[in-house]
């Protein structure tokens, strides 16, 4: 059981990382949802590109995420700019890390299935492939102030 809740956890964690690289590609190229669903998952999601193996993704998982950043976008966006500091927009922020603040935002407001500090720790996790510490604080604090405001 427990190699089981590890590998969902492992599948989930691949999931978000995919979700983050699929809504940033969404912004960057325009690219349908549709369109973008079906490239990853025929060509990222457990694929192994460049010698690069991406881990085997919960399909379901990553779909909600992509689909209800998608769908809730105003909402999402709303929750994270209350959280900036005066002076300071969604749009100032860097294209990966509105990804990665967006899927958390959506996980926090949708998922109630996932525990909050699951949901704030792997998000600080996918920082830490694009980001230095200070800017995985930043997600932790961001997504904190979300959690507490919407899991209230």
């Amino acid at each position: 059981m427990t190699k089981t809740k590890n590998e969902r956890s492992r599948s989930r964690s691949a999931a978000r990382l995919a979700a983050v690289q699929a809504l940033y590609q969404q912004e960057m190229e325009g690219t349908k949802l549709p369109i973008l669903l079906d490239e990853f998952h025929r060509h990222r999601l457990g694929a192994t590109i460049e010698d690069v193996e991406y881990a085997q993704a919960e399909i379901d998982f990553f779909d909600d995420l992509v689909k209800g950043v998608d769908a809730r976008r105003a909402e999402i966006d709303a929750a994270i700019s209350a959280r900036l500091a005066s002076g300071w927009s969604l749009e100032r922020l860097d294209k990966p890390m509105r990804q990665i603040l967006r899927a958390g935002t959506y996980e926090l407001i949708a998922r109630i299935d996932v525990p909050t500090a699951t949901v704030i720790s792997e998000y600080v996790d996918v920082a830490d492939a694009f980001y230095a510490k200070r800017e995985k604080g930043f997600v932790n604090g961001l997504l904190d102030g979300v959690a507490k405001a919407v899991r209230a």
